[in-house]
């Protein structure tokens, strides 16, 4: 019997994708579909009347074959001057416009789709499009030159995903302008065998794009430039991640290029940008953490502020986006780690895989974290980053253990050699912060958490030791507002439930009852068996007068916690042990 093959032939293929689709759904979805379809039929009109199919349409991209790209280009033109003035007639935030990538090849046709490296290659030199514009590879262009009076820009050869060879990039700009940053020249070829920063043995990198400003208002601009700056310098703060120097990202401050091209260009896996948008009245900051490898979207966050507090709260909002970009590159790199043998992990990939058993609080899970820290210690005892790692291993084992003196001298040991390691990591003296807390020495905490904020103004954890260590000196107003900042800088911390039970703590030595049960409730809401805000709430409950509710949740405290000793409470080293005592006797009050 013969095989059956499916026919082969020379074709172009152009692939087109609508931007700003995704966030238009998210404001608006009908009318980005509407938009969508509007101009999804320019473009297949414009197709058919050129001799080309459409094929392969999927959410807001097209796909299209022609028979050469002499043709292809053509109608490429037609349809984004179409939809140019198309956009024109819509207000702009509703504008939709489209990158296109084009190639030229051998494709194999089947009743299903056309499928080939030329099909793939058009959909992934669309990303280097600016809006509005095309993209070329190397075999379409070298067909068209001196055909078309436009301007072509030489990106130079790229390794693009799941091609084995590198692909040149001609990018045309139909207002004429050359948009790559000067300053970048050398940069811009990603030559035979190089891949960029963030493959598969190296660190990744960040790079942090100038803000938009789309206020209106150019005295505004400084605005858009310092937001940029603090986030750029609050991620090198962190010592998570690599970033790229400022003055090579923010050349890019039109928005021409896509983000798999800035990505290739500055050698950065992860490229933050975002727009302040708004009036005098009130400021609106989008920002927005893209995977420059495949251009996915990883998070996207949006402050809305008044003009005056965001100018006086501009480092407070860099802050706040740090440390939510932080966590998503760290859940992003732990993913990533499971795409990788375990026998082939990385240091850096181990402490990623550490770090997720880690934030799972099993005790399995904690077993294979620290699994995971003492491979890459064997493989680098130098690293602050693998001492950090085992620091905080360590010093979740003491507080579970109620501040286990042993545990506590290794967390020290290792903090202390990070330190010396890295002194501008903030995290080591944070560290020693909580030690010093839990051996009962909070003023001397409060220095050290000081230091650590210091380094990196967003570091949550450096603001519930400070807030921790100034509820158990009484100075209860500066460590609600600790707490507060640690909640608003982290909302989605692992630990946030310890957080929460550290504010509940806080109003309970206030005599605030109602505020030391909500804190209590979320605190549980989130670790329905954490001893302490349970025994707080039940407390607070009975100094209500709420004594039904209170009974209730006494009675789950001891279903839960049939070990619970007097001890659990009397340990925590309050300056005034008579705190510790009033503790108690709330709870008996609940408990009668």
């Amino acid at each position: 019997m013969l095989e059956h093959r499916h026919p082969r032939q020379i074709a172009t293929v152009v692939s087109a994708d609508a931007v700003g689709f995704s966030k238009l759904m998210h404001i608006d979805d009908e009318a980005a579909l509407r938009l969508f379809d509007e101009r999804r039929a320019l473009i297949v009109e414009t197709v058919e009347r050129a001799g080309g199919n459409v094929f392969g349409a999927a959410g807001d991209s097209i796909m299209a074959m022609f028979g050469n790209p002499i043709i292809a280009l053509s109608a490429v033109l037609q349809f984004q001057k179409a939809i140019g003035a198309a956009n024109v007639a819509v207000a702009p935030d509703r504008a939709m416009p489209f990158r296109t990538g084009i190639s030229s090849g051998p494709v194999m046709i089947r009743t299903d789709g056309v499928f080939g490296d030329t099909v793939n290659i058009a959909a992934r030199v669309q990303e280097f499009s600016p809006r509005g514009g095309v993209a070329l590879a190397e075999t379409a262009y070298s067909q068209l030159m001196g055909r078309f009076e436009l301007h072509f820009t030489d990106l130079g050869p790229f390794q693009l995903k799941n091609i084995s060879v590198p692909v040149r990039v001609f990018v045309v700009d139909f207002d004429r302008r050359d948009f790559t940053p000067g300053a970048l020249t050398e940069m811009r070829s990603v030559r035979a065998g190089q891949t960029v920063a963030g493959g598969a043995d190296d660190l990744p990198a960040l790079a942090v794009l100038p803000f938009q400003n789309l206020t209106g208002d150019p005295t505004l601009a400084y605005l858009c430039d310092g937001i940029a700056d603090d986030i750029l310098l609050g991620v090198a703060n962190t010592r998570s991640i690599p970033v790229i120097a400022r003055d090579s990202s923010f050349q890019f401050r039109d928005p021409s290029l896509t983000t798999a091209a800035i990505g290739q260009l500055l050698g950065a896996r992860y490229v933050v940008s975002g727009s302040v948008s708004g009036d005098m009245k009130q400021i609106n900051l989008n920002a927005s953490l893209a995977d420059s490898s495949n251009s996915r979207v990883i998070w996207a966050g949006r402050l809305e502020r008044g003009l005056e507090e965001v100018q006086r709260l501009q480092r407070e909002l860099g802050g706040e986006i740090v440390s939510r970009l932080e966590r998503e590159v760290d859940r992003v790199e732990q993913v990533r780690t499971f795409q990788v043998p375990p026998e082939t992990l990385s240091t850096w990939q181990l402490l990623r895989r550490g770090r997720w058993h880690m934030q799972r609080r099993s005790s399995a899970d904690t077993a294979q974290a620290f699994a995971y820290f003492r491979q890459a210690y064997d493989e680098d005892p130098n690293s602050s980053a693998v001492l950090n790692e085992l620091a905080w291993w360590h010093l979740w084992k003491a507080w579970l253990n109620f501040a286990d003196r042993e545990e506590l001298k290794i967390v020290a040991n290792y903090a202390r050699r990070s330190s010396l390691m890295d002194s501008l990591d903030a995290r080591p003296y944070c560290y020693l912060g909580f030690v010093e807390i839990l051996e009962g020495r909070p003023q001397s905490a409060i220095d050290l958490c000081r230091q650590a904020i210091d380094i990196n103004p967003s570091f949550s954890l450096a603001r519930t030791g400070l807030g921790s260590a100034r509820t158990l000196l009484l100075e209860t107003r500066e460590s609600i507002h600790q707490l507060r900042e640690a909640i608003r800088l982290s909302p989605f911390e692992t630990y946030l439930f310890h957080n929460l039970g550290e504010l509940a703590a806080a109003h309970t030595v206030d005599r605030n009852w109602r505020d030391a049960i909500d804190a209590a409730d979320r605190s549980l809401s989130l670790a329905p068996n954490y001893f302490y805000a349970s025994y707080l709430k039940a407390g607070a409950l009975a100094r209500c007068g709420r004594f039904e509710e209170a009974k209730r949740e006494a009675g789950f405290f001891h279903a839960r916690h049939p070990g619970f000793e007097r001890k659990w409470i009397e340990w925590i080293p309050f300056r005034d042990k008579s705190v510790n005592e009033g503790m108690i006797g709330n709870f008996q009050l609940a408990d009668r």
